[in-house]
Order: C-alpha cells, then sequence, then structure tokens
C-alpha cells in the first residue's frame, strides 16, 4: 500500500478504467471495483458450469429452415391450411396428450430449439433471419435486398447525437436524475443545494445548471418523450335511493384517474431497452433432451391458443400477438395519520420476458387509480353497496382499456423495440391479483375458488372448470339465488372482460406463488398448524419450550451465501415475503424431532413444491416432479386432520389453488412472471415513495404528476443511451471532451510509438495495481500439495509419491476471502437468477464422479483456505479442504436432505488439495441433533 502524507488531502480523479464487458459503458477507479461489476452485472457472459443447467435463449440454437419452408409445411397447392401432427406432451406412465392443431411435429423437434407460431409469427428478424417481413409505417412489408437481407430498421435517431433537447447538456441532466429520481430531495433542499453551487461559482462568473427547484421541474415538464397524461371520468350510483336520508356512498361521485393504456403500451413495445428480451409471436422451446419447456410468458400454450383464434382471420397473418397483462391491489400509505388508501391499476405486455417484468425496468406501468367507495361498519355488508363497489370496480376497468378494443380485432402499426414497424393485434392477458381480489373480478363468494366449481367445503375434491360459456348459461337457467348457493357465483355484476373479445376472466386469473404460496400454504397455514399442534400436544407452557428451542436452532443455521440469519429465531410478528423466503431454508430442519414424522414429510412435500414453481424454467419432466410433491403433500398433510389440528379438513382456496399449478404452468409459462411481487414492488415506486415527497392534502394530483415527471426521467434516459450519449460517466465524457478539444487546438501529433517510447499509461489488470491488496504472499514448501495432481481423487499427501510430484519452490498466494457463483433457479436475484456473495467456511460440493448424476457423483467438503501458485508459467488455484462422508445410501426419508459426517483419521481431520474446477457449487449445511433439545 502507498502510504499517503499528514495532512494532505486525497484529490477527486476521474474513472479510468473501462469495463471489460462487451457494449458496457461504465468505467471504474480500481480494478478491485471493475471486478464486482463484471461478477454481478455480467455474470450472464461466464456461464457456471451446472449440471442439469436449463438452457436460456442464448443456449437455444433456432430451427435453420426459413420461415417460407415452414409456411409450406403447413399450406399445401391451393393454399389450403394443412392439419399437422399434435404435439405429444409425454406423461411418467407414456401416455400422450395433445396440444394445439398448429404444433410443430414430432419429426421436425430438435434438441435445444423453439418452434413459433406459423401464422401470428410478428415476422422476427432478430430470431429468424432471411425470412423475416418487417412492414414500414403504412402496413407494406419490406421487400429483401439482392443480397437477401431486409432494410435496416426504420428506427430513425430524431435528433443529433449531441441534442440533449430540453436539457443544455449532459451535467443538467444527470444532476436533475440524481436529485430527482435517485435522491428524491424536496423542493427545499434543492434550492438550499443549488444556493451552495453557486456560491462556489460566483467568483468563476458561473451559475449552477439550475436557478431553483421550480425551474428544475419546469425542464422536466418540457421533456418530450414519455409522460402519457392523466385524464378522469366519475361514477356514481344510479339506483334507487331510500325513502328519507341516503346513504353517502349513494351521492357520492366517485373520480377514477387514468393514462390511456393504449399510449403505454406502445411506449413499451417501442423501448430499445427492451429489444433483446422481446418475443414478437408465441413459441414452444425445446431442451436438450426434446422436452417441452416453459419459460416466459409466449412459451405458454395460452398465447398459441390465442394465435390460433386470430389465425382464423387472414387478415392478422405475419402480425404480433401482444397480451395485455393487468394487475391491481389496494395499498395502505400511512396508517398512524389517517389510513391512507389507494387503489391502483397496473399494466404490461406478454412479449417482454419474465426477467424485465420483475426487474425495474418500466415494463409494468401504473395506468391508474381506482376508486374506493366506503360507508359506515352498519352498511358494509349491505347487498347494494357490497353489489355497487363490484359494479363500479368493473366499469372503472372497462372504460379505461376501451381505447385497445379497436386492435383487439384489427391489426394495427406500431414500432418495436428493435427499430422495425410491425402489425400488432391486442388481446387481454392474465390478471394479477391476490385471492381478495381475484374474488373480486371474477364475481364469486368469498370461500369459493376463481378457476373452477369446486364445493366451498370439499375443496380438496376438485371441480368442473368455470368459464364465462358456462356462467352464461348458469345464469340464464337458474334463479339467482340458485347461482349462488349453487356455484358461488353473483350473477347480478358483469365482469368488465365481457366487453372485449376472446377475454375469459376464469381462465385470465394468473398464479399468485407470494400470497397462495409462500405467504399462504407456508405462513399462515403450515407453521401456524406446526404451533397449534405443539400446543396441543405439550400445553401452552411446553409448547413456548418447544418453540424457544426451535428458535435457536434457526438462530444457530451456520451462515451462507443468501442465507438469511435470524438471530432472535422466527419470533417476529409481522412478516414480509421475504421473511417467508427465507425462514423456508432453515425451518425443516429446525422442527425435526419435534413433530411426527408425517408433518416433516408433508413440509418437506411443499417445499419441493415451493421451489420448482419459483424456477425460471419449468420443462414437463419436472411439471410432473411438480404434481408429484403435491400428491404427495395432499397426502400427508392429512397427518393435521388426524392430530386434531385441522378437523374440520382443508377446504382452503390458497391450497385449493395449488391444483391449477400444473395447468397455469403450461398455459402462461414461468409464475414467476406473473406474481404479485411484481404489483407489490411497484407500490414502493409509484405510491409511497410519490406520497411521501408530497404535502399530504390531496396528495393525489402530486403523486400523478410525480410520477409523470419519473416517467419522463426515464424515457429520456433510455434515448440517451440508445443514442450512446451515457456512455461512461459524466466525469469521464467531460475529460473527453477537454482532451478533444486540446487536441484540435495542437498541430499535428507526433506518433513516437515507432521509437518505441510509448509512455501511455497502462490501465490493464498487468499495470499499476497498487490499491489492491491480494492478501499475504509466502514462501513454503507443503508437502500435502501432492493431493492437487489427482483433484477427482479423495487421496491424502501418503498416498501420492513425491517422486511424482514436480519440484516446486516459488510463492504461494494466500485468497483470505473469495466470491461464489452459482445457478439458483428457484431462488432468482437479478434478471438471471444468478446469486452471488461472500464464501466463509462454507461447505462445497466437489464433482469427483462425472459419470454419475445427483449426490452419487459429487463428494462433500468444507472449504479451509483458498491458494494460489504458478508453475512453468501456468496459475493453479487451490483450495484446502475438510473432507466428509455421506451417510448412508440416500437421504433422510422425512426431511429429503443427505447427512454428512467430518472425515477423521486417528481423530485428524482428513485433508487435501483440490483445484477450484472441481468444485460443482457451494451448499448449505444444517447440524444435526443428538438431542432433542438445543443446548
Amino acid at each position: 500500500m502507498r502510504a499517503r502524507r499528514t495532512g494532505q488531502r486525497p484529490h477527486h480523479h476521474p474513472n479510468s478504467l473501462p469495463c471489460t464487458a462487451k457494449g458496457c459503458p461504465r468505467r471504474f477507479r480500481g480494478h478491485s471495483g471493475r471486478t464486482k461489476h463484471v461478477r454481478s452485472a455480467h455474470c450472464e457472459q461466464m456461464p457456471p458450469q451446472v449440471r442439469g443447467h436449463t438452457p436460456s435463449h442464448d443456449d437455444i440454437t433456432v430451427l435453420d429452415d426459413p420461415i417460407f419452408d415452414i409456411f409450406d409445411y403447413y399450406m399445401d397447392e391451393n393454399e389450403g391450411i394443412r392439419q399437422s401432427t399434435p404435439l405429444p406432451c409425454h406423461s411418467p406412465d407414456g401416455s400422450t396428450t395433445s396440444e394445439s392443431s398448429s404444433s410443430p411435429p414430432p419429426e421436425n423437434i430438435y434438441p435445444n430449439s423453439w418452434w413459433y407460431h406459423p401464422f401470428l409469427d410478428g415476422k422476427n428478424p432478430s430470431f429468424i433471419s432471411r425470412c423475416s417481413l418487417p412492414c414500414d409505417e403504412d402496413g407494406n412489408y419490406l421487400p429483401l435486398d439482392d443480397a437477401g437481407h431486409f432494410p435496416p430498421p426504420a428506427r430513425l435517431p430524431a435528433c443529433l447525437a449531441d441534442d440533449w433537447t430540453p436539457y443544455r447538456g449532459r451535467i443538467e441532466f444527470e444532476t436533475m436524475e440524481f436529485l430527482f429520481c435517485k435522491n428524491q430531495m424536496s423542493a427545499g433542499n434543492m434550492d438550499i443545494l443549488l444556493d451552495l453551487w453557486a456560491a462556489t461559482l460566483l467568483p468563476h462568473s458561473d451559475s449552477p445548471p439550475f436557478a431553483g427547484h421550480s425551474n428544475l421541474y419546469e425542464t422536466i415538464d418540457s421533456t418530450p418523450l414519455g409522460g402519457v397524461k392523466w385524464q378522469n371520468f366519475s361514477i356514481s350510483y344510479q339506483g334507487k335511493l331510500p325513502d328519507g336520508v341516503a346513504h353517502e356512498w349513494m351521492t357520492t361521485a366517485y373520480e377514477v384517474w387514468y393514462r390511456d393504456p393504449h399510449l403505454l403500451v406502445k411506449d413499451m413495445l417501442a423501448n430499445p431497452d427492451y429489444k433483446d428480451r422481446v418475443d414478437y409471436a408465441p413459441l414452444q422451446e425445446f431442451d436438450a433432451a426434446c422436452h417441452r419447456q416453459y419459460h416466459n410468458f409466449m412459451s405458454g400454450d395460452w398465447a398459441w391458443r390465442q394465435a390460433d383464434i386470430l389465425a382464423e382471420d387472414p387478415e392478422t397473418h405475419g402480425a404480433t400477438f401482444v397480451p395485455i397483462i393487468l394487475g391491481s391491489d389496494k395499498t395502505t400509505v400511512s396508517v398512524a395519520t389517517g389510513h391512507n388508501e389507494y387503489y391502483p391499476l397496473y399494466v404490461s405486455i406478454g412479449n417482454v420476458h419474465n426477467c424485465i417484468r420483475r426487474a425495474h425496468r418500466n415494463a409494468v406501468s401504473l395506468v391508474g387509480f381506482l376508486a374506493i367507495p366506503k360507508t359506515g361498519r352498519v352498511h358494509s355488508g349491505h347487498p347494494s353497496f357490497r353489489k355497487f363497489r363490484r359494479q363500479l370496480f368493473h366499469t372503472s376497468l372497462s372504460i379505461i382499456l376501451q381505447n385497445l378494443k379497436p386492435g383487439m380485432t384489427v391489426p394495427e402499426v406500431v414500432m418495436c423495440s428493435d427499430g422495425h414497424f410491425r402489425k400488432v393485434v391486442y388481446g387481454l392477458g392474465p390478471y394479477i391479483a391476490d385471492y381478495p381480489e381475484q374474488v373480486l373480478l371474477t364475481c364469486i363468494m368469498q370461500g369459493w375458488c376463481p378457476r373452477c366449481t369446486a364445493k366451498l367445503t370439499r375443496q380438496d375434491q376438485g371441480g368442473g372448470r368455470r368459464s364465462r360459456e358456462h356462467t352464461e348459461l348458469i345464469v340464464r337457467l337458474l334463479e339467482p339465488g340458485e347461482v349462488w348457493v349453487g356455484y358461488g357465483f353473483m350473477s347480478d355484476v358483469i365482469p368488465f372482460t365481457n366487453d372485449f373479445p376472446r377475454a375469459d376472466i376464469h381462465e385470465l386469473i394468473a398464479p399468485d406463488i407470494l400470497h397462495q404460496v409462500i405467504k399462504g400454504v407456508f405462513k399462515d397455514h403450515l407453521v401456524d398448524w406446526i404451533e397449534k399442534y405443539l400446543v396441543l400436544q405439550h400445553g401452552a407452557s411446553g409448547a413456548r419450550l418447544v418453540l424457544d428451542d426451535i428458535d435457536r436452532r434457526i438462530a444457530a443455521a451456520p451462515p451462507f451465501s443468501g442465507l438469511r440469519r435470524f438471530p432472535q429465531g422466527r419470533g417476529f410478528k409481522q412478516w414480509t415475503g421475504d421473511d417467508s423466503k427465507a425462514l423456508m431454508k432453515v425451518y425443516l430442519p429446525a422442527i425435526d424431532g419435534h413433530v411426527p414424522c408425517n408433518i416433516l414429510r408433508a413440509l418437506r412435500a411443499f417445499l419441493e413444491f415451493c421451489y420448482i414453481v419459483r424456477h425460471n424454467t419449468i420443462n414437463e419432466p419436472t411439471l410432473w416432479e411438480l404434481k408429484d410433491a403435491l400428491d404427495r403433500f395432499n397426502h400427508f398433510r392429512t397427518a393435521f386432520e388426524d392430530l386434531g389440528v385441522r378437523p374440520d379438513g382443508f377446504a382452503l382456496p390458497r391450497q385449493h389453488s395449488l391444483f391449477h399449478y400444473f395447468a397455469l404452468i403450461r398455459a402462461f409459462g414461468a409464475p414467476n412472471g406473473l406474481c404479485s411481487s411484481i404489483t407489490e414492488s411497484k407500490h414502493i415506486k409509484a405510491v409511497k415513495q410519490p406520497w411521501r415527497r408530497s404535502n399530504r392534502y390531496k396528495a393525489l394530483s402530486q403523486m400523478l404528476l410525480t410520477n409523470q415527471r419519473l416517467d419522463k426521467l426515464a424515457a429520456a434516459h433510455v434515448d440517451f443511451t440508445n443514442r450512446g450519449m451515457l456512455d461512461g460517466t459524466v466525469l469521464s465524457s467531460t475529460l473527453e471532451m477537454i482532451e478533444n478539444l486540446r487536441n484540435d487546438s495542437l498541430p499535428d501529433a507526433v506518433d513516437n510509438s515507432e521509437d518505441g517510447n510509448n509512455d501511455a499509461v497502462d490501465n490493464s489488470e498487468d499495470g499499476n495495481n497498487d490499491d489492491i491488496d491480494d492478501g499475504p504472499s509466502v514462501l513454503a514448501r507443503v508437502e500435502l500439495a501432492r493431493t492437487v495432481l489427482y483433484p477427482q481423487s479423495r487421496l491424502s499427501s501418503s498416498d501420492v509419491a513425491l517422486s511424482a510430484c514436480p519440484a516446486f519452490s516459488g510463492l504461494i498466494s494466500i485468497v483470505p476471502s473469495a466470491t461464489i457463483s452459482f445457478y439458483a433457479p428457484s431462488d432468482p436475484s437479478r434478471i438471471d437468477g444468478m446469486r452471488r456473495g461472500p464464501a466463509r467456511h462454507d461447505c462445497v460440493l466437489v464433482n469427483s464422479r462425472p459419470n454419475l448424476d445427483g449426490m452419487r457423483g459429487l463428494d462433500v467438503a468444507r472449504i479451509l483456505a483458498f491458494f494460489s501458485f504458478t508453475h512453468l508459467n501456468k496459475v493453479y488455484p487451490c483450495a484446502l479442504v475438510h473432507w466428509y462422508t455421506v451417510i448412508g445410501d440416500a437421504c433422510n426419508e422425512n426431511t429429503g436432505m443427505w447427512m454428512v459426517k467430518p472425515d477423521m483419521d486417528n481423530n485428524a481431520p482428513v485433508i487435501s488439495i483440490i483445484h477450484v474446477d472441481t468444485i460443482f457449487r457451494g451448499t448449505s449445511s444444517s447440524n444435526i441433533q443428538s438431542e432433542l433439545y438445543f443446548p
């Protein structure tokens, strides 16, 4: 380390090291910062070697046949539609089920490939080369040139590369973005900061970018991009008023604020930030074993079936189907000061990939604030008020979505994210909602299933499928009371989907992992039932002793990357979704020994189900594993009924919803792209933060303006980035500009490179790196190093002859810490599901027998140290490990976890050195209790 003289203040210096990833504009001050950035932001460029890794789009090869050959398969000589062989879905017993008739024939399915819909294919040049037909603004398909290529995208830069309009430069734009978006500074603090800034610039006869907060807001409002304007309408009760004084809710005009969803959807389609993460057509993906797999929304069967229906109209052939995904949920911004509630409505499109919808990249937009009618407790349960509340909700949605209706039958031409124009057809897609919202959407009674007619008291037996046609039939044939009692449906309220073509609200209810699986079955059911069992078994005081022991076990869980610590156990009153997901990882071994085996097995089966539905990609074999886990859960959960915890059975809507996940995954793809956690996180940015920035008086109007300004800045940021104007940092770009001006003012520079006098600064990894401490280097002779010669054998140093080892007397660099990165498909973080974190003395799985599957091909070891050495100009990264032996030939039947014990030789640990490339991945471990209670 370089010493700093006492009293000397460091000077600010620009970021000079560019990111090594292709196309990334980031720059850094030191190598360590750049390395951390590459590992976290560009880990997809370093694919981990994971056994059983599901291929992503980058791994999948598109069929080589041009689109004209694909069309030829479906068209005969008279241009009539051929009936292709339905795609078989294989079940474990060898039986098959057929899908839509437009699916590819089995003989044309190749490993790691995908098929697009033959008629609504979107003509996508990004995926099918030489055969796409983009159109111009008038909808005319573009011809191929002489080389067989299409013209470049029609997107033309609206401004020059240095036009920052309405901003005066990059400094002004990034200052505004920092103050308004990132820091969310109040107007008063903005004025203070700008005054301080002005004071420092006055001696130089200069001024800050803005005169004050008003000038900053005016500049944002003048941004021409983004910011779809808000509009409103009012709805009031139109029924018969009672004699005397009418209730307040009957005379109140309820105001609904909204933005045109048609314009919002067009902005999403044209956003260049999504150009590599968009599917322009329904598709069917196949993995390396030719199994159908479900990933993003457009890979599901629902989009394919909708395309089949649209394809009946020849005018839609070649168009892009755009599913409109909606979501709504009440949220509270203040409990202590007035219990302020808001009812936001969000919109997204099914074409963007799930990872984009989950990330904060504006793929989910705030489209409106619905009205919340309220009344006193006496009248809150009155049938007329409940009916009006439902009618207000459905009427509001129908009015808000009206501008999308013409485009649901007649294709329109829009700009897409890759710069090409395309014809698009809209359609109502899944609706993201928790169970109370699903009840409101489907007009059913609380406790019934929104997707099927399972009886209220025996939902574990399933029921017939609800549909728009079925509902209309029973409403026409039966009396309202019979419909309500027999089917749990409110016949005098019409769902908003009935106003739009091809829309069935019962079919469009999306799976909700957060409220149905994580918070619902795990937190509200299983954890609560286990505590009730302990009270029944041990009494209240004895149950508290057991729960204290469970808390101590949870607190004693060894630390691991991505594993949350619970220092006080699980004794917290208010749970979040993250709390439940973190507790899942440590709860099963913590209750082992305190509950019967069947309860452990029920919890194990449920956790397997939960982790599967959280995968980013689910193939057909995994779907059958999901069904098997659900069957085992339903079988073993009867233990709670037998033990008196659930004497009335399991008529629970959220547990019943698990029955539908098999079909919903096939219909909509991986469920994590439609989870209510997406809208829950959007509440923070769209509702709660704007409310906190308001003065609390008539806050809604201020919140609307804040959201509009945020959208304008986000759109400007995307536009400037697309034009390459935000490359690097504001400091590095300013230095570059100064250097260019200096070079332009000097005479022709002399090139001394031929004389070998190149004095350029070396910013490479091998250059000056005084800021980095690689840890201590020692000169040592390690006899144990003989084991590194046999990385896939568990040998001690005495098993290898010294004559078989090369001579080495160089330096060994000890690494005091390391970073582990691995693929966790059931626990996605960032957009591609990669986890990273500091490694301690963690356990790892060592790939010792690559020809065997699962744990039979792996050994367990605990990392004691990392080090490296160089021999014959080759670097050998190594790890010092303590071996563990697996107990038994299979995992524990109750918990599904493998049990291991440390290897000892005459009371001394068996230690070896292995090459780090043999480490398959890190793994978490938990203590096995020899006694019932944790000390």
